[in-house]
């Protein structure tokens, strides 16, 4: 019935079946073809007429190569055999008039007349169209994977690279990402920038280790190969080298990839040049061996883009050493050479800060004044930068006028120095301490001092007793000034025992991020009483340098000023005692400089100190 009520007509099924845009064909009980729609005729290419009658499954039903398919395999015929038996499936293909095979996806029903089993229908379809789009969805989704895999495996290569390991840390975790992933083995080549010199400083090969060991180290590069290496480096896209490129020992390259293909049993490697502005440190190779396929383009493209990001680290890590170069030089400019005087012997110290950018105002003095006494400061300009680092030279040149002109004490000689960095410059606030080693020649000695808010002097007995000097405290300087606060700083005096130890440091020697400075000054305290003991004979230099190594500062510049006295009577009139040991030619100042006042002009200097932050 319609909507209306009026019954359909005759014909409505046939027109139906005409029109349908998916094939359909009957069959008797026999699984003769009793009719085929339109679309079936435009699938297979025959008509209704030349298909009536014939058997269905011996004219249409093949494998996919043509070939035909036994009867009791054909899936389609089950409902003739069972007249409640509903088949469907996308796996079969149907015979074409011009020979060729179409896919079909397919379901088969009972045909009941009457309510009696009369043959079957087929309703089909071309699957081509179907298996396309899920050819298209799986090369999309394998695409998407690939691309997520190569995302992941930059996000790890840039993890690696902005490590804070050194280079051939770095190298050596890079290379563990891309073999396996993008090769069987794998080096990276480096060339020194001060000599020139190329060096693998990594190489890894899970199947044979021992042999990539061996295969680091410097790279012996004959004349004739040079030009070629640097080419290579120089390439703005990676090359593709064969072990037929290299396998002749007079061939360009052979120097630097020969022995890599000879001895991992290589048969193809990309070689990536490491570069970033116009600057050329080495090469990246990743290789393949064994049955291992050639490096497709996309990840030819993949190891470029790699390349690129550790030319850039590279690049960083250079500019970065030169910056640090440039403001710890001038940090060294700006201090002091020790003066050679008498039988007093000093020894200085001077830790610029891990980063490049927090050179400080950290400095040290010492020098002779006009009555002959010795002068000695340890100071900090408030501020982790180069600016902080040049307030620190007018701070300390203000202060070296000021104690050179008044014979005063040091507590007259802070008020003045407070006023004129408060009226003369714009120097922010600064601590120190500033002392007097006042006595004659052989002793006693006195020690006369003011601290303006620095960590105290440590003193230090020839038997190992310590004690922080905590007198003499008053404000910063470049506070009561500015403030108009009036406030001074007391003058302080301290006995000090023959062959003592007097200690001068800044807070970055015991305080950091991680220790506070109580708990720093203890562990100071602690290992000076145990190193004077232990290393009695020894030098003032070599208790710094022990000192140092048991305390490791690390963060905030640091800067330690020890001062060792002579035994009593030492260096006085008829004193007919050996002379202590020369004090040493080192300082942290920068080399061919000596301090005025000095037993030996322009003494050689050296940094003891910088093994220790090499390492």
């Amino acid at each position: 019935m319609t909507g209306h009520g009026q019954a359909l007509a005759a014909d409505f099924p046939r027109a139906v079946l005409h029109h349908l845009g998916t094939g359909v064909v009957t069959m008797d009980t026999a699984g003769r073809i009793t009719y085929a729609n339109p679309w079936a005729e435009r699938l297979l290419g025959r008509s209704a007429a030349e298909m009536a009658g014939q058997d269905a499954h011996d004219l249409l039903h093949r494998r996919s190569d043509g070939g035909p398919v036994p009867r009791e395999q054909c899936a389609m015929r089950t409902p003739l055999m069972d007249s409640l038996s509903v088949e469907q499936g996308s796996q079969e293909f149907f015979l074409r008039a011009d020979g060729t095979t179409l896919p079909i996806i397919w379901s088969t029903t009972p045909l009941l007349v009457s309510g009696r089993p009369a043959g079957l229908v087929v309703v089909f379809d071309d699957f081509s169209l179907y298996r396309a789009a899920e050819e298209r969805m799986a090369a999309h989704t394998t695409a998407l994977e690939e691309l997520t895999a190569r995302l992941n495996l930059l996000a790890d290569v840039s993890s690696v690279l902005m490590g804070a390991l050194d280079a051939s840390g770095r190298m050596r975790r890079l290379l563990r990402l891309l073999v396996p992933e993008l090769g069987d083995w794998a080096a990276v080549a480096l060339c020194s920038e001060s000599s020139g010199v190329l060096e693998r400083i990594a190489v890894r090969c899970p199947a044979h280790p021992r042999r990539a060991r061996r295969l680091e180290g410097p790279v012996h590069l004959p004349v004739r190969s040079r030009p070629a290496v640097a080419r290579l480096m120089g390439a703005e896209e990676p090359v593709l080298l064969t072990a037929d490129d290299v396998q002749d020992a007079a061939a360009p390259l052979a120097p630097v990839q020969g022995r890599l293909f000879e001895r991992l049993e290589g048969h193809s490697a990309v070689v990536v040049p490491l570069s970033a502005r116009r600057k050329h440190y080495g090469m990246l190779t990743v290789g393949r061996s064994g049955d291992s396929p050639f490096p497709t383009d996309a990840e030819v493209r993949l190891l470029s883009d790699i390349g690129r990001r550790m030319g850039l680290v590279l690049d960083n890590a250079r500019l970065y050493q030169e910056q640090r170069n440039v403001a710890e030089t001038m940090q060294r400019q700006l201090l002091a050479p020790l003066p050679q005087v008498d039988h007093v012997r000093m020894a200085a110290r001077y830790l610029p800060a891990q980063s490049a950018m927090e050179i400080g105002g950290d400095w040290y003095d010492a020098f002779l004044l006009k009555d002959g006494v010795m002068a000695l400061v340890i100071g900090d300009v408030v501020g982790h930068d180069l600016k902080a680092a040049a307030h620190m030279a007018e701070v300390r040149n203000m202060l070296r006028a000021l104690a050179w002109d008044h014979q005063k004490p040091p507590s007259l000689i802070m008020c003045r120095l407070d006023e004129a960095v408060t009226n003369t410059s714009d120097a922010p606030m600064a601590t120190l301490v500033f002392a007097r080693i006042e006595g004659p020649e052989g002793g006693p000695w006195r020690l006369n001092w003011v601290n303006a808010g620095h960590p105290p002097p440590l003193l230090i007995t020839r038997e190992g007793d310590t004690r922080f000097l905590s007198g003499g405290h008053g404000p910063l300087i470049g506070m009561s000034a500015t403030l108009h606060l009036g406030l001074s700083w007391p003058d302080a005096y301290e006995e000090l025992p023959p062959e003592c130890t007097l200690l001068l440091y800044t807070d970055g020697l015991v305080e950091s991020r991680g220790r506070p400075i109580d708990l720093g000054m203890a562990k100071l305290r602690h290992h000076a009483a145990v190193l004077v003991r232990r290393l009695r004979g020894g030098t003032v230099d070599d208790f710094c340098d022990e000192l140092l190594k048991r305390v490791q500062p690390s963060g905030d510049d640091a800067a330690l000023l020890a001062l060792r006295l002579p035994a009593r009577g030492a260096g006085a009139p008829g004193d007919q005692g050996p002379e202590p040991p020369a004090q040493a030619p080192y300082s942290p100042a920068a080399p061919d400089r000596a301090a005025p006042g000095s037993l030996q002009e322009d003494a050689p200097v050296e940094d003891p100190t910088r093994g220790l932050r090499e390492e």
